[in-house]
């Protein structure tokens, strides 16, 4: 079982853990950086709606490896417009597990297409 922690003294944000341990003998999956285009290619439009799928993707890779969101140990979000942090927040916060992995967010200047507006990369353990 991973634990997920805030050390005592420091402020418990709502969006991530401070810490995560990952217990000796636990199977790891990596996930690739997903983003807001659909299985058919398509790209979804606006923050919002782009975080939903690209969470969706996250979701089913994770499913492949026989893992769900509740393993999900670090998280790395890429965000390329600081305009859309509240956007972001607003439709992955109901999509996400409590207590939550830790997480790093970054604006970068673009992704690998300029339709696409968020990338999400996780490791999964258990």
């Amino acid at each position: 079982m991973n634990r997920k922690f805030n050390p005592e003294g420091m402020n418990p944000p709502p969006f991530y853990s401070h810490g995560v341990e990952v217990q000796a003998g636990s199977r790891m999956v990596f996930v690739s950086g997903q983003v807001g285009m659909r299985p058919d290619g398509s790209v979804a439009e606006g923050i919002g709606e782009q975080a939903t799928v690209a969470i969706a993707n996250l979701t089913a890779v994770l499913a492949a490896g026989g893992m769900t969101p509740e393993d999900i140990v670090k998280t790395t979000i890429y965000l390329t417009d600081e305009a859309d942090f509240e956007g972001f927040t607003g439709a992955a916060a109901p999509l996400l597990v409590q207590p939550p992995a830790a997480v790093t967010l970054v604006y970068v200047k673009a992704l690998a297409s300029p339709a696409l507006r968020v990338e999400i990369e996780a490791i999964a353990a258990k």
